[in-house]
């Protein structure tokens, strides 16, 4: 069964008002142990209430708070079964379970009119859903078109009696949560079954990213309460659509706009983008959660969070503003190793490659030696220069014996001295590490002529990869 776990970073429970209500399991195989009502939000299930089951099998959960629509479950001692259901705007259910083995056989919801249509929906299911297995397993075990064309048309005939079920229950119950469930779960049917060409290809992604959203309101609150909402949330921005910087910070604003409405909604919305881009999987994406701490965290408009997570993000922001692909790089001023000052904007160079390192971490000791081979047979040629800034001048003695030792003394190798460190302070500039957002050792950032940021955090593979793709389009211009 699922797990119960803490809810995501930013995953914060919703506020209540005062509503009674009152849900009542009875399930007579069971004399003793601890039931849980638990509801869905975001990737888990999340408990709502529990309760020891008296001698009779029943238990009642109830409070004087509202129960916000949804869909929410029943979990029975033990942890091993569990029986969703559906809340609406009742305030008193009773959920009867004669037997936890076979939960969808004699369970009755009563009190309830939503769980009437959920309890035919289910039924319909467990009926279909070994049905659709089995077809499936065997096209699969198939050893003959013949067999094969017979099992796929088979399992299309039964996808399509359950498609049609759906489209039945959502056309004569159009307002019922049933049907904005079975809504949220449908996905648009692409021009091209088959296609052929890449124009097809692309076709059908236009019309499937355009249309990907038609089934879903975000002004029903009751959706981000179930299962369906948040994969098809993940699925939209991690592989629909284009994970450049720009068209994500589109997307979100619109369906943040669309959700203005819905205060349920817009702060889940609002929560879960700032987690997902928070430690963001493509180089770039951290503009998206700049963008979301200046247009909307730092505005007050997310103010059911606490202080401590306000300042996590708050902290974050600033790390991350300084350092954004496209911006000029933040000006070093530091000594090197013969107590000359130098500044990273006195190199002329096509290319600087800036590195952030200690020589007592054991990773730099692996990768400055390959800075140097890439240095060595290419880069250099290829007017790239190497900046590098020790990060612990406790440990200064081993950095000057690790560039003597590796030959990197063609490198300018710095570092900030207490007086230039002071200066930065008291001019209330920010600081190297938060301008490079350096946590970690080795940090490496790479800027073009003019001293932007163009690629950072990438391997040394990839950062080549940059570099032979900007002198090709150089050269092509």
């Amino acid at each position: 069964m699922k797990t119960f776990s803490a809810i995501l970073f930013l995953m914060i429970g919703y506020s209540a008002e005062a509503q009674n209500y009152s849900i009542v399991l009875s399930a007579p195989q069971f004399d003793t142990g601890v039931a849980y009502l638990t509801y869905y939000y975001g990737s888990n299930m999340n408990i709502q209430d529990s309760g020891t089951i008296n001698e009779r099998g029943m238990v009642d959960f109830h409070s004087d708070k509202e129960l916000p629509p949804g869909v929410y479950s029943i979990v029975f001692p033990g942890k091993r079964f569990y029986y969703d259901f559906l809340v609406g705007n009742e305030k008193q259910i009773t959920v009867s379970v004669p037997d936890t083995l076979n939960l969808f056989k004699g369970t009755k919801v009563d009190g309830s009119a939503e769980n009437k249509l959920f309890d035919i929906y289910q039924q319909f299911i467990a009926e279909k859903a070994p049905m659709l297995q089995q077809e499936r397993e065997a096209y699969q075990k198939s050893t003959t078109a013949k067999d094969s064309a017979f099992h796929e048309n088979n399992y299309r005939l039964l996808n399509s009696e359950l498609n049609q079920f759906r489209d039945t229950l959502v056309k004569e119950h159009p307002g019922s949560m049933v049907a904005a469930l079975l809504m949220a779960m449908k996905e648009p049917t692409v021009p091209h079954t088959a296609p052929k060409t890449k124009l097809d290809s692309l076709e059908n992604y236009q019309y499937f990213k355009k249309h990907y959203w038609d089934n879903i309101t975000f002004r029903d609150d009751r959706i981000i309460r179930t299962p369906f909402f948040l994969p098809k949330l993940e699925r939209y921005f991690r592989q629909v659509i284009d994970p450049n910087a720009d068209s994500v910070i589109r997307e979100a604003d619109y369906l943040l706009l669309l959700s203005r409405t819905s205060p349920g909604m817009y702060k889940f919305l609002l929560n879960w983008l700032t987690d997902e881009y928070y430690q963001p999987k493509y180089m770039g994406q951290d503009k998206v959660f700049v963008h979301f701490f200046e247009k909307y965290h730092s505005k007050g408009v997310s103010s059911w969070l606490n202080e401590k997570q306000i300042k996590s993000i708050t902290d974050r922001a600033y790390m991350l503003m300084g350092n954004l692909i496209g911006a000029p790089a933040g000006q070093m001023v530091m000594t090197d190793r013969n107590g000359k000052e130098t500044s990273l904007y006195n190199i002329k160079a096509a290319f600087t490659v800036v590195v952030f390192w200690d020589p007592n971490c054991g990773h730099c000791q692996k990768e400055l030696p390959r800075v140097d081979s890439f240095y060595r047979a290419r880069w250099k040629a290829e007017g790239v220069r190497i900046f590098t800034v020790l990060t612990d001048n406790d440990a200064m003695d081993k950095w000057k014996q690790f560039i003597d030792d590796h030959k990197l003394n063609d490198w300018t190798n710095v570092y900030e001295s207490s007086a230039q460190s002071k200066a930065v302070e008291k001019a209330g500039r920010a600081s190297y590490r938060q301008l490079y957002n350096v946590i970690e050792t080795p940090t490496v950032f790479l800027l073009d002529s003019e001293k932007r940021i163009i690629a950072k955090k990438l391997t040394l593979e990839q950062f080549d990869e940059v570099i032979k793709s900007r002198l090709k389009s150089t050269s092509e211009r």
